[in-house]
């Protein structure tokens, strides 16, 4: 069973929020009276209080505010993520920790994910986190590359838009490290998809589509419109639109801006890389 957080949120505010709210309306009234009845006094004869505060009182009310402003960072404003895998290599690698706006495509609200306030929509070249289309319990990240009304295709390492290539500067052969060790001697090439710049990984002796891949099998497909076509930088090491097909709006969890942290255990010596600590997404 997966842990819904943002549900366990919602619940637990609800629920020390409602606690703290009917103590403030009704007990709280009565145990002042009671005081006041007693002469201002709060402790009697014996030393026991003559209205005690109960303890559960003072969990919620302690714990809402914590509570509630973790729901509303998480819900609309950032939102932390792991990268589990290394589909976005040399972008990103396994064992980085970044964080997610969660604002630049719309406010949702929690649990639900109704969008309420329109901010905006992707663009090409920004990399987005979203709900796996076949499995909304997942989170997936990669790379928008076609926005609604493209013709998105992809022959010899090269991405297609509308029938034009998108542009690629070879930089080298790629040395990986930690987890990615594995994309050693992999083609590592500078693409410039929109008004973004990135670095990508290819393998010249592999397939242009991973086994079983089928949307693109039979030449370009033009992406619906509330819909978009992602891949992963790392073209042949990704679970991608190639395979199944395109991201609804509706599957967006926001658009990833920075890494806060980098933990590799596969790493030589100290598992955190500190020089990417705090780096931009591109």
């Amino acid at each position: 069973m997966t842990f819904d957080f943002p549900a366990f949120l919602v619940l637990a505010s609800f629920l020390t929020g409602g606690i703290w709210l009917l103590d403030v309306l009704v007990f709280a009234p009565r145990r002042r009276a009671a005081i006041a009845a007693a002469g201002g006094k709060t402790l009697t004869e014996d030393g026991r209080p003559i209205a005690k505060e109960p303890v559960l009182v003072e969990y919620a009310r302690s714990f809402f505010p914590v509570i509630f402003a973790v729901l509303v960072l998480r819900s609309f404003l950032v939102e932390p993520f792991r990268i589990p895998s290394n589909s976005m290599m040399p972008t990103l690698l396994t064992g980085d920790f970044i964080l997610v706006n969660k604002f630049s495509y719309g406010l949702r609200l929690p649990v639900l994910n109704v969008k309420f306030l329109d901010l905006g929509e992707p663009q090409r070249g920004d990399v987005v986190v979203f709900k796996f289309p076949l499995d909304t319990h997942t989170d997936y990240i990669k790379r928008v590359v076609g926005v609604p009304g493209d013709l998105v295709g992809y022959r010899n390492k090269t991405i297609f838009i509308n029938g034009e290539p998108v542009g690629q500067l070879p930089v080298g052969t790629y040395t990986g490290v930690g987890s990615g060790q594995e994309m050693t001697g992999a083609r590592e090439a500078l693409e410039s998809l929109g008004t973004v710049e990135h670095h990508i990984l290819t393998r010249p002796a592999a397939p242009d589509l991973p086994f079983g891949c089928q949307k693109l099998a039979f030449g370009p497909v033009e992406v619906p419109e509330g819909q978009y076509f992602v891949m992963g930088d790392n073209r042949d090491n990704s679970n991608d639109s190639r395979c199944w097909g395109f991201v609804p709006e509706a599957n967006l969890v926001g658009k990833a801006f920075a890494i806060w942290m980098h933990w590799d255990g596969a790493r030589d010596g100290f598992p955190i890389a500190w020089s990417r600590l705090w780096d931009g997404i591109e």
